[in-house]
């Protein structure tokens, strides 16, 4: 063909992509499609995945204030009781969320990588593994409920009425784990709308079952705050039926097949292995979280409650982000899967900035109305003005923890879950748990120099999460 010829030919051989309407985009990303997120446009792999991400994760964080907001009705030594237990849950979701991490980062890059088959029995390996890891959790809520009750000193009430609520949430902890894990299988196969409606259907039930089961209706005895772990359970119960449903059934773009769950020790070990840094850096986190609630606790009730309801609200703020950074991780494992790392670092820039704009929009109004959000849950005055306070601190530097958590995510999802433990375990056992003791109790701050000392840390963590980010080492890694 001659060159004239080819320049005749070359415009009607340009595929023409048709224009799309924001809301067709938003429907497909409700709905979910079989897009290959490493070769669509960026910013349509971006809303593909976040959507769903944000929307999942909004409707958790929506339960977590609305089930406070019940329980708050029985008074502040039942919110104690909540935030004792998830003090002490966090160490179960340190590992889920750890080994969720590692089954995002694994999924993802086989995906990108094109071996479905890979992916598959990756997600088959991590189902096991999550229902082992349980087992001790499991034994020890049972049997130790009131025990660890005391070691987090918790008081007369607590130990009175918070016993059952403790046995009932530690005791099936494998729901959790298997929500953790099952939907970051789905989310790293590039499934985000699976995942979201998982958690719709979970929280919405919880939902509907917390007023029913704590203050009681008809026939069905009020439970107090036995009956808020009571319609948890069953709500995650109930997503994790789904979870395993839709995996075994196929859903676009991964599918478990039952010869799959035979154990094969090296797709297990790797899974463990990628986890153990995750794992890791979650575990420096919520011990520390740990440390903070029992300095809060020496403090009194009304301090444990005011903090409770103020991490509600946090967590219910950052949920959007969460989300985003979410779709990071899956953008960064299959985008390296695929041998596309400067697409997989323009992700997270892209997302970060989305984010930096969300936690300003969030931290104007922690700093103006912190008072009535807290009034909100409780009319306890005291617990009121803790809660305000971390509020209006939280409100000074809110918009780091956009750019943290997309960092993060960004190492995770290369399956790097070493350097974010190891910054953890700079920043909050060196630097946030030692600041908090000597502010809150040495120099009598109180419940302030606690406040203080996880503004110091988390906005120093934050800032050099992001530059070492930025070095680009992250990119090399091997999963």
């Amino acid at each position: 063909m001659s060159s004239s010829d080819q320049a005749t030919t070359a415009p009607a051989a340009v595929p023409v992509t048709p224009h799309r309407s924001l809301w067709s985009e938003l429907r497909d990303a409700l709905r979910g499609t079989n897009a290959d997120y490493t070769k669509i446009p960026l910013p349509r792999a971006v809303l593909l995945l976040a959507v769903p991400m944000v929307l999942e994760l909004v409707l958790e964080s929506t339960f977590a204030v609305v089930d406070i907001w019940f329980v708050a009705k029985l008074g502040p030594s039942a919110v104690a009781t909540v935030g004792l237990t998830e003090t002490l849950l966090f160490l179960l979701y340190a590992i889920g969320v750890g080994l969720a991490m590692a089954v995002t980062a694994v999924v993802a890059r086989r995906v990108g990588e094109g071996d479905r088959e890979a992916a598959a029995v990756s997600a088959a390996q991590a189902i096991w593994v999550a229902v082992l890891v349980s087992v001790p959790f499991s034994i020890a809520g049972i049997v130790w409920a009131r025990e660890l009750l005391q070691l987090m000193g918790a008081d007369a009430w607590t130990l009175t009425h918070g016993v059952r609520y403790m046995q009932w949430m530690l005791g099936s902890n494998v729901v959790i784990m298997l929500l953790f894990v099952c939907n970051a299988i789905f989310r790293g196969a590039g499934d985000a709308a699976v995942a979201m409606r998982v958690l719709w259907v979970a929280n919405g039930l919880n939902i509907v079952l917390d007023p029913i089961l704590i203050f009681g209706l008809g026939p069905i005895p009020a439970m107090g705050v036995e009956g808020a772990a009571i319609a948890t359970v069953i709500g995650r119960s109930v997503g994790v039926a789904m979870q395993l449903w839709v995996l075994l059934r196929g859903s676009r773009h991964i599918r478990v097949v039952g010869a799959q769950f035979a154990f094969e020790a090296a797709t297990l070990w790797n899974i463990v292995r990628t986890s153990l840094g995750g794992v890791g850096q979650m575990i420096v986190a919520m011990t520390a979280w740990i440390f903070l609630m029992r300095i809060l606790a020496s403090i009194g009730s009304e301090a444990v409650a005011g903090a409770t309801i103020a991490m509600r609200l946090m967590m219910f703020t950052l949920m959007p982000a969460w989300g985003m950074s979410n779709a990071a991780a899956t953008l960064v494992g299959q985008n390296l899967g695929a041998g596309e790392p400067g697409r997989a670092e323009a992700s997270v820039w892209r997302i970060g900035w989305y984010n930096m704009v969300f936690t300003v929009a969030v931290s104007v109004v922690f700093f103006l109305f912190p008072r009535e959000l807290i009034g909100i849950f409780t009319d306890e005055p005291g617990v009121i003005d803790i809660g305000a306070e971390w509020l209006r601190i939280l409100s000074y530097s809110y918009f780091v923890y956009g750019w943290w958590m997309v960092a993060v995510q960004a190492f995770n999802g290369a399956g790097d879950t070493v350097t974010p433990t190891k910054i953890n375990l700079v920043f909050f056992w060196l630097i946030q748990i030692p600041l908090a003791w000597l502010l809150a109790l040495q120099l009598d701050l109180q419940a302030t120099g606690v406040f203080w000392a996880v503004f110091v840390s988390e906005t120093s963590v934050g800032m050099f999460t992001l530059w070492l980010f930025s070095r680009g080492k992250w990119k090399t890694t091997s999963v």
